[in-house]
């Protein structure tokens, strides 16, 4: 058999620059002493999976073989910004052969940015051949300046201002999802194309659901959901619980409390390798929130937060009073959730399909701007007591981007907690303001178009910079004109989940 070895007349990996990393001083001192142990431990593996996640929340990925990784770790790896570019089905809504139109010179032409590893996510797939890593990278311009579209960085950045203060966020998990049987059938490309998604995977429910937290409800998908519980504690994840909701095959997946660039690192990773487990053993999970199937429930990704002093590691939200009162600076927190609820919620629910959810046909569903204690009917509930003190916003839907979530929330709170904000008054169950009527400011966006118009004109540029702000709104417009589009042409019937949501969302989410 002929063979040759063949020269490498570029650099490996197609790097941007040699020693990338180093050249722009990208990591800290943590950083590089991990790098040099995911280096050291290299000839153990065959491939690497170098991930970023897009706007929209998708992990995007290369797959390497572990020598090609050895010299991306410090150089980087040229990646195409196509995910800044397409909507959530695939159709270009950032026009990068005229004028981009956001602020970032280089979206012009398509040109590649810089995707740099972070050493610290580098995480063994466990039970993989050939055998696998994962690791999450970090977006750069080639002059080394992080990439204005990163929704990792505009997280980071809160954490900084955090951190400036000597605080440090903390976020708890929970997120409820649906695990459902694949059936034989096509695979989804007729009638696909750039903004025309194919028929979503077929499928067939677990269970007849409608048995919340049924023991037996939970044996019917324990052949997959146990082993996969075993898989996320392979992976170094926090579980905490996996429970089976009220939904046919609806299950909710806990993780205990992490900081908040750990946990929404977690989340990608959750979801991402949560979908490749369950179709590996033909199954489908996903992540939408209302599938179009007969009689399931809408799923909620619950996000918990709290703050602690970093000099103490003291919760800031404990209360002096055991019974369970959460504190002043925690009640500003509140305030601030509760002033940024309409301009933010376009980060927690990002799709058209989300606010299904929000309808008033689904009574724990938070629709009111309000919080209270142990109440699971308002959008923020205040949890637990004394040093467990926290609270936890319902609104969000699980397929959201959590870097763009998770950094809503955290720049809101502390806006609250520098006494910026004046919130709206909080709304108590059974409580009716004014003359009974909500009011547009009492109640969350209805639709992905009104929460649009509500992040045009709220303080997303302050949380996101210009540039990310720009594309989100782009990449949101050209979704939701895509469904009104298709509304008018086919006319479904009001309220109800349509097939557009369906093929948009069921199979990529």
């Amino acid at each position: 058999m002929y063979s040759r070895s063949w020269p490498r007349l570029y650099a490996k990996g197609s790097v941007g620059r040699p020693a990338f990393a180093t050249a722009f001083g990208l990591w800290n001192d943590e950083q590089v002493a991990a790098a040099e142990q995911v280096e050291a431990g290299l000839g153990d593996l065959d491939l690497v999976r170098l991930v970023f996640c897009d706007p929209h929340g998708l992990a995007r990925a290369k797959t390497l073989p572990a020598e090609t990784f050895r010299s991306v770790l410090r150089n980087g790896m040229d990646f195409s910004p196509g995910p800044f570019l397409f909507d959530t089905g695939h159709a270009v809504a950032v026009d990068f052969l005229s004028d981009p139109g956001v602020g970032v010179e280089e979206l012009a032409g398509a040109g590649n940015f810089v995707l740099v590893p972070d050493p610290l996510t580098f995480q063994v797939l466990p039970g993989t051949e050939p055998r696998t890593a994962w690791v999450m990278g970090d977006e750069f311009l080639r002059d080394g300046t992080p990439h204005p579209l990163s929704s990792r960085h505009a997280l980071r950045q809160v954490c900084a201002r955090y951190a400036k203060r000597e605080l440090v966020p903390v976020v708890g998990l929970e997120v409820e999802w649906y695990l459902t049987r694949r059936l034989p059938g096509p695979v989804g490309n007729e009638g696909n194309g750039f903004g025309l998604q194919g028929p979503a995977p077929v499928v067939e429910a677990m269970n007849p659901g409608y048995q919340f937290n049924g023991f037996a409800a939970y044996d019917s998908v324990s052949e997959v959901a146990n082993p996969l519980a075993m898989a996320l504690l392979g992976l170094g994840l926090p579980l905490r619980s996996m429970e089976h909701e009220s939904g046919p095959g609806q299950l909710e997946t806990t993780f205990d409390p992490m900081f908040a660039l750990d946990a929404a690192d977690a989340m990608v990773m959750f979801r991402t390798l949560t979908k490749q487990y369950c179709a590996r053993r033909g199954h489908h999970a996903s992540f939408m929130s209302l599938p179009r199937i007969d009689g399931f429930d809408p799923s909620g990704w619950h996000l918990h937060q709290s703050v602690m002093d970093a000099s103490t590691g003291r919760n800031l939200f404990a209360g002096d009073d055991p019974s369970g009162s959460i504190s002043p600076r925690g009640k500003a927190y509140v305030d601030g959730l509760l002033a940024h609820a309409r301009d933010f919620c376009l980060l927690s629910v990002p799709t058209v399909n989300g606010y299904r959810r929000l309808g008033p046909g689904f009574s724990l569903s938070p629709t009111r701007i309000g919080s209270s204690v142990e109440d699971r009917s308002v959008m923020v509930r205040v949890v637990g007591s004394d040093s467990a003190t926290h609270v936890e916003n319902r609104v969000g839907e699980p397929s959201a981007n959590p870097y763009l979530a998770i950094g809503g929330q955290l720049f809101a709170g502390l806006e609250g907690l520098l006494g910026e904000d004046r919130a709206p008054r909080p709304v108590a169950p059974g409580d009716t303001p004014g003359a009974g009527t909500p009011t547009p400011t009492d109640t969350l966006p209805q639709s992905l178009r009104e929460a649009l118009e509500a992040f045009r004109g709220g303080a997303a540029k302050e949380l996101l910079c210009r540039p990310l702000t720009s594309c989100l709104t782009k990449l949101k417009e050209s979704e939701v004109s895509r469904f009104e589009a298709w509304c008018e042409r086919e006319g479904p019937a009001e309220g109800e989940v349509t097939e557009w949501e369906h093929r948009e969302y069921f199979g990529a989410f």
